[in-house]
């Protein structure tokens, strides 16, 4: 008896935990939010995009960038690779998030009234709707046709769709996967101190700063409703979690194949930048630290999970817990 009012006592301290984040995430969307072309001043002299500008290359730390081949390169080239590979990532970034505002519209549809998570909810899906703006804006002036998403992935946006009404723990996992690997990307970008394109900066500024409230949401709301699953549907997300970030983490973080073809990138060179065991591997597991960490602590690593973590090269151990005093 005493077990049971705690785990009641706990789940009420949880709702009300999610019921005051929800609140003042969608007070923040209020006081800070961004449009996409009053915020973004498109047609400043500084904005336009020479596909030659060198501010587009590859960083000496990026995989493809420090490698031999990459360097050989004519400047002009480096810097048309770099640029396709940015209009690439945002093809595939806004084409994720149309993905997104309609699992997140399926999710609100069943939602009660007088839910906080509804208002909160559709400010998300105002916001996502700018970022794929810009994004595509910023496509149509490169003046580059690129395809985005693969094709299977194109295939199964319909189910991720589905998945948020009738399990939306996992669509949650699929969100988390989809823009964890790329706040982690553009943050790191952002720190380097290194010469930015302004247009992509100013992107990246607005992207990251929304993006905050989006994951906070998307973590907090795991945290509440999976320890409250049944045992079979947590069991199903322990082993399809590594499956959806694997799959996430290389459409956002190793190059498109439309990019490889162009610029004939020999094999070697891609086992060279992208190998597991090298910076590359190293930096997808990272990009994904926070989700990582956040399914232990809910228990979604069993172990088939771990060895399918394991076998993807998403596994890192947890840092150990710094000495008492």
């Amino acid at each position: 008896m005493t077990d049971l009012m705690t785990t009641t006592i706990d789940e009420e301290q949880q709702a009300t935990r999610l019921d005051d984040l929800v609140r003042r995430l969608s007070e923040q969307s209020v006081v800070k939010h961004f449009d996409a072309y009053a915020d973004v001043d498109w047609d400043a002299p500084e904005m336009a995009i020479d596909p030659h500008d060198p501010r587009w290359e590859f960083f000496p730390d990026h995989p493809l960038g420090a490698t031999e081949w990459y360097q050989s390169l004519p400047q002009e080239t480096r810097a048309e690779m770099g640029l396709r590979a940015i209009v690439g990532n945002m093809k595939a970034g806004l084409q994720f998030e149309s993905v997104l505002k309609r699992g997140l519209l399926e999710y609100a549809f069943k939602l009660p009234d007088n839910s906080p998570e509804f208002r909160y909810v559709y400010h998300e899906v105002i916001e996502e709707a700018h970022h794929s703006l810009m994004f595509q804006e910023f496509v149509n002036r490169s003046g580059l046709e690129v395809p985005g998403l693969t094709w299977d992935m194109k295939l199964g946006a319909r189910r991720v769709i589905a998945m948020a009404r009738r399990f939306p723990a996992q669509f949650f996992v699929f969100v988390l996967g989809g823009e964890d690997p790329i706040d982690h990307v553009q943050r790191t970008v952002l720190r380097s101190g290194r010469a930015i394109h302004p247009l992509s900066e100013r992107i990246m500024r607005i992207h990251v700063t929304e993006e905050a409230r989006h994951l906070s949401f998307a973590r907090q709301y795991l945290r509440q409703n999976v320890p409250t699953l049944p045992r079979w549907q947590r069991a199903v997300m322990s082993v399809q979690a590594p499956i959806i970030l694997h799959m996430m983490a290389g459409v956002m973080m190793r190059p498109p194949k439309d990019l490889v073809r162009r610029y004939d990138i020999p094999k070697k060179v891609l086992r060279e930048a992208y190998r597991a065991d090298g910076p590359a591997g190293q930096g997808v597991r990272d990009s994904l630290r926070k989700v990582r960490t956040l399914l232990v602590e809910l228990g979604l690593v069993g172990p088939v999970g771990k060895r399918l973590w394991k076998r993807f090269r998403l596994w890192d151990e947890p840092e150990p817990a710094a000495p008492a005093g």
